[in-house]
């Protein structure tokens, strides 16, 4: 069965393009893992729960902080390789990474161990150009970076060593 998540993308504007604020995924699977570990603030969706209202509640569980105010620019759904839809929104705001404190999950550690250690949902949220950002989150996020660069009408170049432009 498909699994529908929300998600918030947090946006500010530089003098060369545009940053994101996108979530490094906690617990020992994630920890030592740098490009596909990251994500945007989102989970699921609650039975007869608005998506937004969804992706306002995942922000401020994973990072501890206030959603911020403004306008919410919708970006759509894309479709993960999990078998999950994610629907996101994007909303420009200048938010301090280094505040963030997220919720925490239950898992078994180590493996086949027996002991229970709480883990962040996320460990730490950084930002990062649009170009930075979709080398490191998980496969098929990039698309909602494509959408937000189209909505704020900025061409991202590709970095060195790829070849055309990202978007």
């Amino acid at each position: 069965m498909k699994k529908h998540s929300a998600g918030l993308i947090v946006f500010r504007r530089t003098d060369t393009e545009p940053e994101v604020l996108i979530a490094h995924m906690g617990s020992p699977w994630w920890a030592k893992k740098d490009f596909g570990a990251w994500s945007i603030p989102k989970g699921l969706i609650e039975e007869g729960e608005d998506p937004l209202a969804a992706a306002k509640r995942e922000f401020s569980e994973e990072l501890g902080l206030p959603v911020p105010d403004g306008d919410f620019i919708q970006l759509g759904a894309i479709e993960q390789h999990n078998n999950k839809s994610v629907a996101a929104w994007a909303v420009e705001a200048d938010i301090d990474a280094s505040q963030i404190k997220s919720n925490t999950f239950k898992a078994e550690w180590p493996p086949r161990s027996g002991k229970t250690q709480d883990f962040p949902e996320i460990d730490r949220a950084q930002w990062f150009s649009l170009s930075e950002a979709v080398k490191r989150v998980v496969r098929g996020q990039a698309e909602l970076f494509k959408r937000l660069a189209q909505h704020l009408d900025v061409k991202v170049e590709a970095e060195s060593g790829q070849q055309g432009s990202l978007f």
